[in-house]
């Protein structure tokens, strides 16, 4: 069945929607079959093609041919079969094209139905799509509605989600209409109609994707981020190594006069971020995880249960373990060592009282 003039209705429709052709024909198609087949049995017999190149739609069922027929709707006898295959045989599968005036009936009394479910598919295609190219990811979304339990109801795209109060960066205030980055965590239900987005401003992916966006390196591969570990809204560590021995894995981060982690910095308002070199060496790599304190010694007391202890100076204890122990847990949970951190004065006290060997 050639029809131009419904090809070029359905060319318009998907540039006012925003929406891709083919992804309006597939739509267009599963609407078609689900009307049709009401008018035999709902049965799964029932198939459509949408051919642009020549401007037609074929709309068509599949019988078995058969030695004696138990349902009609799907059963066909050799001689029936003749009609449309010649020589065909029990077992075969023949192609019967509706006419154009069974479609058009069966389109004009589910046209509309049939055109708003098409719409419908291809809108819910474009949905899935767009979700899985987002998947930790960072997007921009605008703040729809500040319920009262502090969650915020945001949209991405035209879809609702919700950002709990779990996934904000404690201190941060938000108003409706704001546009805010989040960090799209995973997507569940890509299989139904309406997936469904994760997001969070609190996830260490989201300092992690920044430094991959905002560090040419990063991007280049010469650099990479071996590991992240956040308190948002407060501090981060970040873990980086050089694949290219010529390039300073951490002055990459920090770029000419910090104006790269400055950047990276404004992005999450002001939260604190130190770039630590990573290390195969537990004993360096611990050392760095600890900046900015100055580390005297590190020793690495149980490979299995991943213990180690570190001497610093006395006067850099407190800048090692930090505000109520947080550059301690940072770097613990960055290297996924427990780090044990003593005073050296401690370390010289302890070791004159040891008793005398005899």
């Amino acid at each position: 069945m050639q029809n131009p003039e419904f090809f070029e209705a359905l060319r318009l429709l998907a540039k006012d929607k925003g929406l891709q052709l083919d992804a309006l024909y597939e739509g267009i198609q599963r609407a078609i079959v689900t009307a049709v087949r009401g008018d035999y049995g709902n049965k799964d017999v029932v198939f459509c093609e949408i051919l642009p190149e020549t401007q037609e739609m074929k709309v068509y069922i599949r019988k078995t041919v058969v030695s004696e027929i138990e349902d009609p709707i799907v059963d066909l006898l050799p001689e029936q079969a003749e009609r449309y295959k010649s020589g065909a045989m029990v077992g075969d599968i023949i192609e019967i094209e509706l006419d154009t005036k069974e479609v058009s009936r069966i389109a004009a009394e589910k046209g509309k139905h049939v055109l708003r479910q098409g719409i419908r598919e291809a809108e819910h295609g474009k949905l899935r799509s767009e979700f899985q190219s987002r998947e930790q990811e960072i997007v921009t979304v605008k703040v729809q509605r500040v319920e009262q339990n502090g969650d915020l109801i945001v949209e991405i795209g035209k879809v609702e989600e919700l950002l709990p109060v779990a996934e904000q960066v404690p201190g941060e205030t938000y108003n409706v209409g704001d546009l805010i980055k989040v960090y799209v965590v995973d997507i569940k239900g890509l299989d139904r109609r309406n997936p469904h987005a994760t997001i969070s401003r609190a996830h260490s992916g989201l300092v992690k994707r920044l430094f991959e966006l905002e560090i040419p390196e990063i991007r280049d591969g010469l650099v990479e981020v071996k590991a992240v570990s956040r308190e948002a809204g407060s501090r981060s560590k970040v873990a980086v190594h050089g694949k290219d021995p010529d390039v300073d894995a951490v002055g990459a981060c920090i770029g000419p006069r910090r104006a790269r982690i400055e950047r990276i910095v404004d992005i999450l308002a002001g939260e604190k971020i130190d770039i630590v070199r990573w290390s195969e060496d537990t004993a360096a790599y611990v050392a760095s995880a600890l900046s900015p304190a100055e580390v005297i010694s590190v020793r690495v007391c149980d490979n299995d249960e991943h213990v180690c202890h570190v001497v610093v100076p006395e006067s850099k204890l407190s800048l090692a373990i930090g505000n109520k122990g947080q550059n301690a847990r940072l770097a613990a949970r960055l290297t996924t060592w427990k780090i044990d951190i003593k005073a050296d004065t401690a370390v010289e006290e302890a070791a004159m009282v040891l008793p005398e060997e005899d």
